[in-house]
């Protein structure tokens, strides 16, 4: 079986996703920063008897992740779905009027070069394989502008151009790549937003393979 590897991996929707996948037999390349709780994470889910494990990186350091890329893929084998999902800081949803240019540079960085540099290096292996989903997951500013959010709001846009782009581009090589838009919070037993739902929502995509933007709910929710 190949690998999914979750950039962007938490205990929340990252762990809710990789049991989901585990479930159907694909072995997990946990992604973020904290290579300590990336361990406890694997260790974690190794217990539910899921194979997981963690490779620390910086989606804003193009050299950390395609290096965890590459280490996960020869760990666990071949990349065959991608779901980039890290959650955005907090210095990123500055009001429109205060966000300077400056300010742009992380979101612009995280949410558009971080998944350029993280497809472009599991695009060979992919093609190698002659099949392979990119899921991007995005919160509702993705669709909607948030003046409050307003880094965010730019950079997520731009992150849905770009998948958009590879949607189109892709399909004909049996590569398919689909956004998930999760308006608000993650909720904890929600009937739409706990992450087992939202896990499932994830591994239906990359089984259906049917269009490129979804929504988890109500963009007004």
């Amino acid at each position: 079986m190949t690998t999914l590897a979750i950039i962007g991996a938490g205990p929340g929707l990252g762990a809710a996703v990789a049991r989901r996948f585990g479930r159907e037999g694909y072995d997990t390349a946990l992604i973020a920063r904290d290579q300590g709780r990336l361990d406890a994470l694997a260790a974690g889910l190794a217990d539910e008897g899921v194979t997981a494990r963690g490779f620390a990186a910086d989606v804003r350091d193009p050299k950390t992740l395609t290096g965890a890329l590459d280490a996960a893929a020869t760990a666990l084998g071949p990349i065959e779905v991608l779901q980039y999902s890290p959650v955005p800081q907090r210095e990123f949803m500055l009001p429109v009027l205060d966000t300077t240019a400056d300010d742009l540079a992380g979101p612009v960085e995280f949410s558009v070069y971080g998944p350029v540099t993280a497809v472009q290096q599991v695009l060979p292996g992919m093609r190698g394989l002659g099949r392979g989903t990119v899921l991007f997951v995005n919160g509702g500013t993705a669709v909607v502008p948030h003046p409050e959010r307003a880094g965010t709001s730019i950079a997520f846009a731009a992150e849905s151009a770009y998948g958009q782009l590879l949607h189109d581009t892709l399909a004909a090589e049996g590569i398919h790549v689909a956004q998930l838009v999760i308006p608000g919070a993650i909720v904890p037993g929600h009937d739409r937003k706990d992450p087992a739902v939202l896990a499932d929502t994830l591994w239906t995509l990359h089984q259906d393979r049917n269009g490129f933007r979804h929504f988890a709910d109500d963009l007004d929710s």
